[in-house]
């Protein structure tokens, strides 16, 4: 399972990628986010649990003195010491030993969820800096366009072929894009620092951004079945098979435990008679069973995890659902974002062209300053929209690749 969950990062991790740079900023996000080294760290602590399992019950030591010295044959008994150890049944260090590894194994899933929600929040971050980004240089590409006009009405307003008021309005409308612009870069600002916050790095640390974001013409194909091995799956596989190891740690616990000691009593000589073992200490191994005859613990404990793997079970299969349904909703929202950017292109195509019949027209006769912002207007938000159906897209694949391992 470890090395079905690794290639499923590495994957999907391959597949978000679409520059380089952002391969960078989602490598540095993996290695540097305190969210995933508090997992790792919880992991370590899991595996060294496995040594832990390994270790037998403390070695009892006992010491006593007769202070009231029992007389025997042999001479009074002065002092005594003992020392014991129980033995777990045959088997149970190898199935606590399974059930730390099988907890380890869920931790490690866990790992697994955090680095693929980590790679897919980095990317989304990434394309809404992208987009933030290339609404700023249209705005910047359509302000430095009315200056163009606002000089040619001025022209014309010498001329006499227009009024000073068409050229207030070209103002107005380039003071409104510059707010307009401040804003996108007030947003872009905070959705930097929410980025660098990802990569646990400073919050006005300068990101580069790629340049354009081409759709592709053709839609990539999706294998549905590799939902079925995704990480938030696979960690109730990991979650079940740990309840598995528990049930037979369990079982094997009603065996009985064996103990085994010695006992070393000191005795002192006889003086008033020479016998034979005069003084002899006395050497008593002793062997010990402890057996859980009244114990309902582990009855109880078999019910207990047959309830937990079928609650396992019932969560499963509700985030499988969970997760069709996002991957249904991330394909039809990828579809709709490729259909809305062809659209924008072809209403972009055609406010160029009406924006040339006017200036052709300007040749001729006096200007319809009205009609030119209206189309410029028109161009702006075709361009905006374009640059939102490009965010959206690769959102959704983002997505997408997170759920499918595409």
């Amino acid at each position: 399972m470890k090395n079905l969950i690794t290639s499923f990062i590495l994957i999907m991790v391959g597949f978000l990628v679409n520059a380089q740079t952002l391969n960078d900023y989602i490598d540095t996000a993996l290695n540097n986010n305190p969210q995933i080294k508090a997992y790792n760290l919880k992991y370590n602590i899991a595996e060294e649990k496995t040594n832990e399992s390994a270790t037998l019950s403390n070695t009892e030591f006992g010491a006593g003195y007769f202070v009231s010295e029992p007389e025997t044959r042999t001479g009074p008994q002065r002092f005594k010491l003992s020392a014991k150890q129980m033995l777990p049944w045959f088997g149970i260090i190898t199935a606590r030993e399974n059930y730390a590894n099988s907890l380890a194994e869920s931790v490690y899933a866990d790992i697994a969820v955090a680095k693929c929600k980590l790679s897919l929040s980095v990317a989304q971050s990434y394309y809404n800096l992208y987009a933030l980004e290339a609404k700023q240089t249209v705005l910047q590409e359509q302000i430095e366009l009315l200056k163009h006009y606002e000089q040619i009405a001025l022209t014309g307003v010498e001329v006499g072929k227009t009024s000073a008021v068409k050229v207030l309005q070209l103002q107005i409308r380039e003071n409104e894009l510059e707010e307009q612009e401040k804003i996108f870069e007030q947003d872009f600002l905070g959705e930097q620092s929410r980025f660098n916050s990802l990569l646990n790095q400073p919050k006005d640390y300068q990101i580069t951004i790629v340049e354009k974001l081409l759709i592709p013409t053709e839609a990539e194909e999706i294998n549905i079945d590799s939902l079925y091995v995704h990480p938030e799956l696979l960690k109730y596989d990991a979650m079940y098979a740990s309840v598995t190891e528990a049930e037979l740690l369990n079982q094997k616990s009603s065996g009985p435990n064996l103990g085994v000691g010695l006992d070393y009593i000191n005795v002192a000589e006889r003086t008033d008679m020479d016998m034979p073992d005069n003084g002899k200490d006395i050497v008593m191994p002793m062997v010990s069973v402890s057996i859980p005859i009244f114990n309902k613990s582990i009855r109880s404990k078999t019910i207990q995890n047959k309830l937990q793997q079928e609650q396992l079970l019932a969560e499963k299969n509700t985030k499988t659902n969970e997760l069709e349904s996002y991957l249904e909703i991330a394909l039809k929202k990828r579809k709709a974002a490729r259909i809305s950017h062809e659209t924008q292109i072809k209403n972009l195509n055609q406010a160029k062209n009406a924006e040339e019949i006017l200036i052709k027209n300007y040749e001729t006769e006096t200007m319809n300053f009205n009609d030119l912002l209206d189309i410029l207007e028109l161009q702006l938000t075709f361009q905006l929209n374009k640059i939102e159906a490009e965010k959206n897209y690769y959102v959704q694949s983002a997505t997408i690749n997170y759920l499918t391992n595409k």
